[in-house]
């Protein structure tokens, strides 16, 4: 089981200086021992988990108990057992599989690309608790669990879209249910691999450095490219492909994804969910957020 995080979340740390509300941020960060006893008593999603802070073993304990990893994997079992009964041809079967392999990629490069770092959906007002949600948090603080994962209101009917047309194409009812395992798989595959490029270690293969680098600058150097995440081919293909050296300035907009506070000025609406706008590195956040709640403190 995972250890109770006793630490405030870098969302309250980045509300205090823009909302003046340091009383409540000084009583979360001294009182500490209670925020533990609270939290050890909390159901897994109830708590704050941060990647930079947790070991591999805990990653994979952590996954398995997410419940979208749970529904995934439950919705992908009953999938198979669709296609089992009301199977496809072995070839067709092979073939519903592959493509759900090969369109994965490339649906979630231009997914990435053109709807989670758009700038049309936050300009929305019933769809901009949808991008705060599945994208804006994740950049504010990536290492924070709950707001990796994506949320299944959105990942399910995208996965179905990509898959299930294509899968019925090929095999008819027993191929879509494959494709569509198969997509839900991936996805599963996709949401552990994109932890391990925000936990706090080394991967022993390369290849897996390989994306951890890429990734980590997408997050923390640059947001305009390498957004394929597990497999950057597409990258590559679409012009979005970088290394760290081809851009010789660091982003202003990594951590913020160009909402700023002249864009919140038209379009208020996920300042106002978020308490604030915070643009620094989430964890020179959290220490700058802390000095000045101690300077608040009475003597």
């Amino acid at each position: 089981m995972l250890g109770p995080q006793s630490y405030p979340s870098i969302a309250a740390l980045a509300r205090g200086p823009t909302s003046g509300n340091h009383a409540s941020l000084i009583r979360e960060q001294t009182d500490v021992s209670q925020t533990t006893i609270d939290e050890s008593k909390l159901p897994f999603w109830k708590r704050s988990h941060y990647l930079d802070r947790m070991t591999l073993g805990q990653l994979v304990s952590a996954y398995f108990q997410h419940y979208t990893i749970v529904v995934y994997l439950v919705a992908a079992a009953l999938c198979i057992i669709g296609a089992v009964v009301w199977p496809a041809g072995l070839w067709q079967t092979v073939g519903a599989i592959a493509a759900a392999v090969l369109v994965y990629p490339l649906v979630w490069h231009l997914l990435h690309q053109y709807v989670l770092h758009s700038q049309w959906m936050y300009k929305i007002n019933w769809l901009s608790p949808t991008w705060k949600r599945i994208h804006y948090d994740h950049h504010q603080d990536p290492n924070h669990l709950e707001v990796l994962f994506g949320a299944l209101h959105t990942t399910l009917p995208t996965i179905a879209a990509a898959t299930l047309s294509i899968g019925w194409l090929i095999g008819g009812v027993g191929g879509a249910l494959a494709a569509f395992a198969t997509g839900i798989l991936t996805t599963c595959y996709y949401e552990f691999m994109h932890c391990i490029q925000h936990l706090s270690f080394k991967p022993k293969w390369k290849w897996v450095q390989f994306m951890k680098q890429r990734h980590t600058e997408h997050h923390y150097f640059d947001e305009d490219g390498n957004f394929g995440i597990t497999n950057y081919a597409w990258d590559r293909l679409l012009g979005t492909y970088y290394v760290k050296k081809d851009r010789p300035n660091r982003s202003p907009t990594v951590f913020n994804l160009g909402y700023t506070e002249e864009i919140a000025v038209d379009y208020p609406w996920v300042k106002e969910l978020s308490g604030g706008i915070a643009s620094g590195h989430p964890r020179r956040r959290a220490m700058d957020a802390q000095g000045s709640a101690q300077q608040d403190e009475p003597a």
